[in-house]
């Protein structure tokens, strides 16, 4: 049924009762003319609401339409969406098992917050890899680990390829956190890049852990005399370019490093470590003052801080302070917790991480997918 104001009515097709039509008054009156109601416009600088579509005449197109993501089951189908499909929550399930799946409630708002990141995280690309490098001017601060995480976060939830490069020019620790099936380093990869033909060639060179992350080691010859540089950087990176949507480059301390230089060319987004101590978060924000100073403001904008909390002096610090500082500079913080298996500095085992450190991780996963471009402009 349309709504009242849009429904127009002729004479001819009012009913009328002869008999109740007095001749007694045979003046005549003016009738006044509706003029028909329109919507007021949206204040210049405005942005409608998806979810104004009520609000809108039928056929009024929006002026932000809705990405596909936002057609789900749950909110096509709603909650007799499937009396196959057991809801997820303690409560919902229980009342759907007890009357025998007739009713489902859907999923508990934690599951549907879940979904709703998973969404985020699985953004899909289109016109090339995405570069994402994680680094800091202080080493010890965890960015090896943020790495790891974060790698790991994106790999259990997308269905794509992502690899993580340790582009550290000195001996990097990256590959340490999964189980090693390989010898091979960046250095093997430059070197045998003329006989990649395909990603079966490239995955004899990388190491795979339990949520399909790929690792790519650093050198670890201390008898080499030429350290991994820019050059060998941009090999490494045209050949992940081929095989995968995302790499993370965990990069060394040295900033002004040829490596860094590379990386920074082709970085879509930076994320950058900081610890919980007074120099760790001084020195991560001079790392941003750099990158300012060197061209690179539109990335610290649109940066993402791993505030880690399990280095020394996190408990005599005040960490809303330094988050309100990052707050000023870059887009997100996200605080990463202690985690006993994260402190040994052993193989990470994503499964067997605290749930408050898997959802960190993944927050931080999400955030960064967020800053990355859907599609290339240049």
């Amino acid at each position: 049924m349309a709504p009242a104001d849009e429904v127009a009515v002729a004479i001819d097709d009012v009913a009328v009762d002869p008999g109740g039509l007095g001749v007694a008054d045979t003046s005549t009156t003016s009738v006044s003319i509706v003029q028909p109601t329109t919507k007021p416009a949206a204040a210049e600088g405005t942005i409608e609401s998806t979810y104004s579509r009520r609000d809108r005449l039928r056929g009024d197109p929006s002026t932000t339409p809705e990405p596909a993501a936002m057609l789900t089951a749950e909110r096509l189908l709603g909650t007799a969406k499937s009396r196959g499909m057991r809801p997820e929550g303690r409560w919902s399930g229980f009342v759907y098992s007890l009357t025998l799946g007739r009713v489902n409630l859907g999923d508990s708002p934690a599951a549907r917050e879940r979904k709703l990141q998973d969404l985020r995280i699985h953004k899909q690309f289109e016109g090339g890899t995405r570069f994402v490098p994680i680094l800091t001017r202080k080493g010890g601060v965890g960015k090896t680990t943020v790495t790891t995480l974060l790698g790991m976060a994106m790999a259990d939830v997308r269905e794509d390829r992502i690899v993580a490069i340790d582009a550290n020019p000195d001996r990097g620790t990256l590959s340490e956190r999964v189980s090693k099936q390989t010898r091979s380093t960046v250095r093997d990869v430059v070197t045998r890049a003329a006989s990649v033909s395909s990603f079966s060639d490239f995955s004899n060179l990388v190491s795979r852990d339990e949520t399909r992350l790929d690792i790519l080691a650093s050198d670890t010859d201390p008898l080499l005399s030429e350290a991994f540089d820019e050059d060998d950087y941009n090999v490494v990176a045209d050949l992940c370019a081929r095989y995968y949507s995302i790499a993370l480059t965990d990069c060394g301390t040295g900033i002004v490093h040829s490596v860094m230089r590379a990386t920074l060319q082709r970085a879509d987004s930076v994320v950058i470590v900081s610890g919980g101590s007074v120099d760790e978060a001084r020195l991560a924000s001079e790392t941003l003052t750099w990158l300012e100073a060197n061209g690179y403001g539109a990335l610290v904008r649109n940066a993402v801080v791993a505030l880690n909390t399990a280095t020394q002096g996190t408990n005599l610090v005040n960490l809303d302070e330094i988050e309100a500082h990052f707050r000023s500079r870059v887009r997100e913080i996200v605080r990463i917790p202690y985690d006993p298996q994260l402190a040994a500095g052993s193989v990470v085992s994503y499964k067997d991480l605290k749930p408050l450190t898997r959802q960190a991780a993944r927050e931080l996963a999400a955030l960064v997918v967020d800053g990355l471009p859907s599609t290339r402009t240049d």
